[in-house]
């Protein structure tokens, strides 16, 4: 049995934001912008510094612990999904159809952000880069996961819990990998 979701009053109110103000233009540049965070491309560029890595002894941990954060933070929004039903606001605000949004994924798969996982789980790996690269990593998750609200794929809160959810995550898998220990 799925436990559903309601959007929140503020979350509502971005969206038909979102809805009224959003040109076709910086639509079409969300869509592929937002392809920076699927998991499919994160794991293959997990797999290729991954295998870059082996003849790399000081870079073989940090790869591990990217890998299996990577992997770990595809598989866990399938789960969350089952277990929670949302209802996408592009399913929800019509006017966004009008100015030429996309459907996304499944209508009730809203909560959370696949891609906002994604994102938290790097962006907190990259807490061990030297600042400028960290603000970097930052910096670009930012845009990317401002994408999934500018394509009314989710709303506001699935992206801010997405991110915490993927900051825990990766955050337990240090304990697994030993990254961050003694670096």
């Amino acid at each position: 049995m799925a436990i559903t979701i309601e959007p929140t009053r503020p979350d509502i109110e971005i969206a038909r934001a979102v809805a009224r103000r959003t040109t076709p233009h910086i639509e079409k540049a969300s869509e592929v912008l937002t392809w920076g965070a699927d998991e499919h491309v994160l794991c293959a560029a997990a797999i290729v510094w991954w295998l870059y890595a082996r003849n790399r002894p000081a870079q073989r941990v940090a790869a591990n612990h990217v890998l299996l954060t990577t992997v770990a933070a595809t598989a866990l929004p399938h789960l969350l999904k089952g277990i929670f039903n949302q209802r996408r606001p592009d399913r929800v605000t019509v006017l966004g159809h009008l100015h030429g949004v996309p459907l996304s994924g499944d209508r009730l798969d809203a909560f959370p952000s696949g891609h906002a996982i994604h994102v938290g789980a790097l962006a907190s790996a990259a807490t061990r880069l030297p600042p400028g690269k960290r603000s970097l990593v930052w910096s670009i998750g930012a845009g990317l996961v401002a994408t999934r609200v500018v394509l009314l794929a989710h709303w506001a809160s699935d992206v801010a819990a997405g991110l915490a959810i993927g900051v825990g995550l990766e955050r337990l898998l240090r304990r697994v990998t030993g990254f961050g220990k003694g670096q």
